[in-house]
């Protein structure tokens, strides 16, 4: 045997014996805290469903999940942050529909391209809107509803959490699908548009559920529809809008997982797998659907074909109703 065969053999053997050293080394993931961005104020709603869903996460990876709090420009900026940083899977984000799906459509130069820029894991959650009307107003169902709006049109308000908001989007896909005119008012958040809708100052709200099962449940407010595909198992007797008559009228609130763009494909399927055992979980589960939601937990695949889905879908909205942030 040559000096030169057995070099080669005996560095085979050295290779190989380091192959379950470097595996080892390259499965070590995650190999320090994982920091899960919510892009809004602590306390919301975003927020509660990181850290139910972060709990059990945690548990399955190993290592500690940080829930770290980067609000501001209707969550642009914590969806900047994630896109931004190292694409190794120890940043992620708790990301909502509005950064996603429709401010793309309203400002014309976004920090971040949804699609060359983040890497979809998994749908956690979504959360459709409840229809409500201002107490008094008269109709009894969503079909008497638009019928009152095609007989006064332009004279009956919706209100909304602002400007291309997810209530702003819901009642604008409603114009389109029950072919009404209905006037916007955009309020700072969802809570003084249902003081409003209490008073009477607006006749019409599509909030999202956790906003107003309080008072549909104490009977203070009239819930017509709700804006889901499939009735709420919280609210069996409350029929879809679809159900109501008004065709293709599904509208939600939905949260997920994203991370930088170029996360390794292992990395990203320890993530979601981590993601979907959480929302697997019988009390984290249970949690959520306590939301109002309906719990997806999707791969990577079907998610970002939702994203490009609904994205279609409300930016035909912005184009066709003319919407524009203020």
């Amino acid at each position: 045997m040559t000096i030169t065969r057995r070099s080669a053999i005996l560095g085979g053997l050295g290779l190989a014996a380091a192959l379950p050293r470097i595996a080892a080394a390259q499965a070590a993931f995650p190999d320090q805290p994982v920091r899960m961005i919510v892009p809004f104020a602590a306390g919301g709603p975003a927020d509660l469903i990181a850290r139910l869903t972060a709990k059990v996460m945690s548990e399955r990876l190993g290592k500690p999940i940080v829930v770290e709090s980067r609000a501001g420009a209707g969550g642009a900026i914590g969806v900047d942050t994630a896109a931004k940083a190292r694409p190794d899977g120890h940043t992620i984000v708790m990301a909502s529909s509005g950064a996603i799906v429709i401010l793309p459509h309203l400002q014309p130069s976004m920090p971040y391209d949804v699609a060359r820029d983040l890497a979809p894991l998994t749908q956690v959650l979504a959360v459709p809107q409840i229809i409500s009307i201002a107490p008094g107003l008269g109709p009894k169902n969503l079909a008497e509803l638009v019928a009152m709006a095609k007989a006064r049109p332009g004279a009956l308000s919706f209100g909304s959490a602002g400007v291309g908001s997810s209530l702003h989007m819901a009642g604008e896909l409603l114009k389109i699908r029950a072919g009404i005119d209905i006037v916007h008012i955009p309020y700072r958040g969802a809570a003084p548009a249902v003081t409003d809708l209490l008073a009477g100052r607006i006749q019409i709200l599509a909030a999202d559920v956790p906003a107003l099962l309080g008072h549909v449940r104490a009977g203070t407010l009239p819930a017509l529809a709700v804006t889901a595909a499939e009735r709420l198992p919280i609210l069996p007797d409350l029929p879809t809008a679809i159900e109501a008559g008004v065709p293709n009228m599904v509208s939600e609130t939905w949260y997920g997982l994203l991370g930088a763009a170029g996360i390794p494909a292992d990395r990203q399927a320890i993530l979601v797998s981590a993601a979907q055992a959480a929302l697997r979980d019988p009390e984290t589960r249970q949690a959520l659907i306590n939301q109002g939601g309906r719990v997806v937990g999707s791969n990577p695949a079907d998610f970002a074909a939702f994203i490009r889905q609904t994205s279609a879908t409300w930016g035909e909205v912005v184009r066709a109703n003319n919407i524009k942030l203020d």
